[in-house]
C-alpha cells in the first residue's frame, strides 16, 4: 500500500480524474444554469465548448443569449474566449464582460461579497478600455449602459442582501439595460 495512504482509505476506489481529448484535466460533471457541479449521472445543462474562436458579433449574440437564458457562468465562458482568443488591444474589454457574468452568477448563487466585487471591479474595466480606446460602443455593445447596470446591480446586492434571478436581472449588451 502507498504510505500516503491511510488506512480509512484502503478499499476505496481511486476516482480517476476526467481528461479531455489531449490529455488535460477537465471535470465533465454535469452543471446547472449557474454552473454549479452536480452529482454524476445528473441532468445538467449543455456546457459551452472551450476555446472556441467567435467573430466579436457572435460572441456578443451568444452571450446575450446565454445572459436571457439565466446562464450568466456560461456567458463568463464566452466572454472568455474572446478574451484569451481575441486581439491584445481588446482583452481588457473581454474579461471586463466576463468578470461581469461571472459577478451576475455569484450574485444569483447567493455570493453576494463575490459578486458586488466582481461586478464593480468588470465595470472597471469596461469603463477603463472605453477610455483608452476612445470607443463606447464596440462591436454595437453600450459600454457606459453595461458598466452603469453592473455597478447599480452591485449597490442593490450590497444594500439589499438578497440573490437575484439572473435571467431577471440580465444586461442588455447592445441596448437598453433594464
Amino acid at each position: 500500500m502507498d504510505s500516503s495512504a491511510s488506512s480509512a482509505d484502503a478499499g476505496r476506489p481511486v476516482a480517476a480524474r476526467d481528461r479531455d481529448g489531449e490529455g488535460r484535466a477537465r471535470n465533465a460533471r454535469p452543471r446547472d444554469g449557474l454552473g454549479r457541479p452536480l452529482p454524476y449521472g445528473a441532468q445538467g445543462v449543455e456546457r459551452q465548448p472551450e476555446g472556441v474562436v467567435r467573430t466579436p458579433e457572435r460572441t456578443v449574440a451568444e452571450a446575450q443569449e446565454l445572459l436571457d437564458a439565466g446562464k450568466p457562468f456560461h456567458a463568463h465562458e464566452v466572454f472568455e474566449d474572446a478574451w484569451k482568443s481575441g486581439p491584445q488591444e481588446e482583452r481588457t474589454l473581454w474579461r471586463g464582460l466576463a468578470q461581469i457574468a461571472v459577478g451576475l452568477t455569484h450574485s444569483a448563487r447567493g455570493n453576494l461579497t463575490g459578486g458586488v466585487r466582481l461586478l464593480r471591479r468588470g465595470a472597471g474595466a469596461v469603463d477603463e478600455w472605453a477610455a483608452a480606446s476612445g470607443r463606447r460602443r464596440p462591436h454595437g455593445m453600450d459600454l457606459a449602459g453595461i458598466a452603469g447596470w453592473a455597478r447599480e446591480l452591485a449597490a442593490e446586492v450590497e444594500a439589499d442582501g438578497r440573490t437575484v434571478d439572473a435571467g431577471a436581472r440580465a444586461p442588455r449588451l447592445r441596448g437598453r439595460t433594464p
